[in-house]
């Protein structure tokens, strides 16, 4: 039986979360009411039930990216088919990231969020830094040792190894085929894993709701409604651009992604973590009918090269804390920002907050203060759900693009295994 056809009732599975994402909102709120101590308590709950979640997914997640780029470089045959097919949607994935970088700049400048609020004081925010150095970047992208990129979920690091893996095993000749069948049996074990993991999601949706709430309350969300909703609405149309441009590849198919996309995102948005996503895309792609030889090689490339919703953020948020501080950036200032980001965000981990360590790590070079980002640390959680959810949305389509250009998309479940 295919992974993606296994007997998971996936609509009950879909209601919980949503039931979960709902009762998280309502006990947040009771919770914000009662006594300091309790409100403690239930922090710590909520950490605890997210963070199980959270460890047991990551936990799984070097493996079967591994496992899924190894098979599906192995299955490719030969270097040019990788090479034809990774320079293809990178190239579309840099297209994306330009375009949802230009577009929060844009909403930036219209909305002027900033305006209104407050600077903060100056705060030590070394925990956060991280500056961005070109040549550390680069030289970051290839592991000193894949074990300790593994340990770390170094998503790149991992990538850039299972890729030159892949490529190795048709020079090894029958080990290398023996390995693609070990790689191939690995990709099974870790998705079976994942579908019991996956019976823990409702509990982390609720906790991670719920504890967020129960810290900041609804006053929180009235105070930063109209950031919130100019945010919102910057990702909407990001959304409505990604999928214009994805039926003008799929054609009226795209319905059909869209509606097996549906359960991913709800996933994505309410754990804010894009790797709690990744088993569940795979399935429901394969069910879309993209081969996993071209999901598993597309999406872990994806978590690293196509976080739309992640970078959006960057030049929204940059934008907002210039406008804070009364900060005026020139436009060519603002599109040297953008070239900037374009690199730093490469790499970013699908893990929440990873977007607020890369803007942190952007924010000096312009001579914006780092202090700003305290402003937006408060709701970020609220903001890490849209970007995660905008993430899971273009890695989706990004697959389906790219298994309709090699003219290997299905109408059905693919027959096609790991």
């Amino acid at each position: 039986m295919a992974i993606g056809t296994q007997p998971v009732n996936t609509r009950r599975r879909t209601y919980a979360i949503l039931i979960a994402l709902v009762l998280g909102v309502m006990s947040g709120l009771f919770i914000h009411t009662l006594s300091p101590a309790v409100i403690h308590f239930a922090e710590q709950a909520a950490t605890l039930m997210t963070g199980i979640f959270l460890r047991l997914i990551k936990m799984v997640i070097a493996p079967l990216v591994f496992a899924t780029l190894v098979s599906g470089i192995g299955k490719l045959g030969d270097d040019s088919q990788v090479f034809r097919i990774g320079g293809k949607i990178l190239l579309w994935f840099i297209s994306m990231s330009f375009i949802s970088l230009l577009i929060g700049l844009l909403a930036g400048n219209i909305f002027q969020p900033g305006a209104g609020f407050e600077p903060p004081a100056v705060e030590d925010l070394a925990s956060l830094k991280h500056p961005f150095l070109p040549v550390d970047f680069l030289l970051h992208i290839v592991p000193t040792s894949v074990l300790d990129a593994m340990s770390r979920n170094d998503i790149l690091q991992i990538v850039v190894f299972s890729v030159l893996f892949g490529l190795a095993l048709p020079a090894a000749g029958k080990a290398g085929k023996t390995m693609l069948g070990w790689t191939e049996e690995l990709g099974h074990i870790m998705l079976r894993m994942t579908d019991m993991v996956m019976l823990l999601a409702p509990m982390a949706v609720f906790g991670s709701v719920m504890g967020s709430i129960a810290h900041s309350g609804g006053g929180m969300l009235i105070q930063y409604s109209r950031f919130l909703v100019e945010f919102y609405s910057t990702i909407l149309v990001l959304w409505i651009v990604l999928t214009t441009l994805a039926f003008l590849v799929l054609g009226p198919r795209i319905k059909d992604l869209i509606r097996e996309l549906i359960q991913p995102l709800i996933l994505g948005y309410a754990t804010a973590s894009s790797e709690s996503v990744y088993p569940l895309l795979l399935e429901k792609l394969e069910n879309f009918g993209v081969p996993t030889r071209i999901s598993g090689f597309v999406l872990p490339l994806g978590y690293s090269f196509n976080l739309d919703g992640s970078i959006l953020f960057q030049s929204f948020g940059a934008l907002f804390i210039a406008q804070v501080y009364d900060i005026h950036l020139s436009a060519m200032q603002q599109f040297t920002m953008v070239l900037v980001m374009m690199l730093s965000s490469k790499g970013i981990a699908g893990v929440p907050r990873a977007s607020i360590v890369t803007l942190v790590a952007v924010l000096p070079q312009f001579g914006l203060p780092e202090a700003g980002i305290t402003l937006i640390l408060g709701i970020d959680h609220f903001l890490d759900m849209a970007r995660t959810a905008t993430n899971v949305l273009g890695n989706g389509y990004a697959a389906a693009i790219s298994a309709k250009w090699e003219g290997v998309l299905s109408d059905g479940p693919t027959e096609d295994r790991l």
